[in-house]
């Protein structure tokens, strides 16, 4: 009888819709003339998202297109890459890594077998290779076979100053770095001509920053002081919504400052460790998402780092 096969296809079907309807949708919006973002989820790794869960970003030149940050698989890349021919014809020439976290920079081997040229700060090689293979068994718990085909790639090309001006296809790309931020090759991409920046980890809206065992929140600031003296028109934050100067102030700086300020206090005065975190006054930014999960551990991080000093 063909009912039972019917049936069957008709679970099949619906069973690859939901996987599909499920399944990261990576797109590139405008913010500026020739200039795009993808906005990732907001919420952690899934396998669902492909751990995309940071913004990408993109820009159009008449010699090719540069891509900022390349994803955190073999497979998130290739998708990037998709999103990337609905925009533009043109070929990924260039792609800039805005730190060292996983999905900075695990998509590079893919761009690398396109022909892109992959740059990032000297100061990311070490974060980099002491820390992908942590990053690829920790996003194998989440991926699983969706992390099939990557391997941590270095980029092709490692910048050293503190501000290196680029000349992509005729567009001006500034690259920024001082010291660092939620990793150590943190760097701001910044376009002059639609005063657009692309922020990488330096700056996060609608979600908590993480501060992590890697992370200077001394030098988070003075990276976002480099940022702060461009007075953006627009800003594409590593996490969160394409936002204003105000808002990445209000949830990034304020909240660096606030914990510094704080933690330096506590430390000088002889204050042990979980008395400071329980005393610092956290309430304006708990409305973040992931606040809970990531502020004690922000603050007590930021306290040994004051200790340090």
């Amino acid at each position: 009888m063909p009912f039972p096969k019917l049936r069957n296809a008709l679970m099949l079907a619906m069973g690859l819709a939901a996987t599909l309807a499920h399944a990261v949708d990576v797109a590139f919006a405008p913010v500026a003339p020739g200039v795009y973002a993808f906005v990732g989820e907001k919420g952690g790794r899934t396998h669902q998202n492909e751990g995309l869960n940071a913004n990408i970003g993109l820009v159009v030149t008449p010699a090719g297109a540069l891509l900022v940050d390349s994803g955190a698989s073999f497979l998130g890349a290739k998708q990037i890459h998709e999103a990337v021919k609905k925009v533009t014809s043109q070929p990924v020439r260039w792609v800039i890594n805005t730190g060292g976290q996983d999905h900075r920079w695990l998509g590079n081997g893919y761009f690398l077998a396109q022909g892109a040229e992959v740059m990032a700060h000297a100061s990311a090689r070490a974060d980099m290779l002491a820390r992908g293979g942590d990053h690829m068994s920790n996003l194998k718990t989440e991926l699983k076979e969706k992390l099939d085909g990557t391997v941590p790639t270095l980029p092709s090309r490692f910048l050293s100053g503190s501000d290196e001006t680029l000349n992509l296809g005729g567009t001006v790309v500034e690259v920024k770095h001082r010291g660092g931020a939620h990793t150590p090759g943190d760097v701001i991409v910044w376009l002059p001509g639609p005063r657009v920046v692309f922020s990488g980890d330096v700056v996060y809206v609608d979600r908590m920053l993480g501060v992590i065992p890697v992370s200077h929140a001394g030098r988070w600031l003075q990276s976002f002081a480099a940022l702060e003296a461009l007075q953006p028109a627009r800003i594409v934050p590593g996490h969160g919504e394409v936002c204003d100067l105000a808002t990445a102030q209000a949830q990034t700086r304020d909240y660096l400052q606030a914990l510094r300020t704080h933690m330096k206090k506590a430390v000088d005065d002889g204050a042990e460790i979980g008395a400071a975190i329980q005393t610092f006054e956290a309430q304006p930014w708990m409305g973040l998402l992931n606040a809970a999960q990531l502020h004690p551990g922000n603050a007590s991080r930021t306290y040994l780092e004051l200790e340090r000093e």
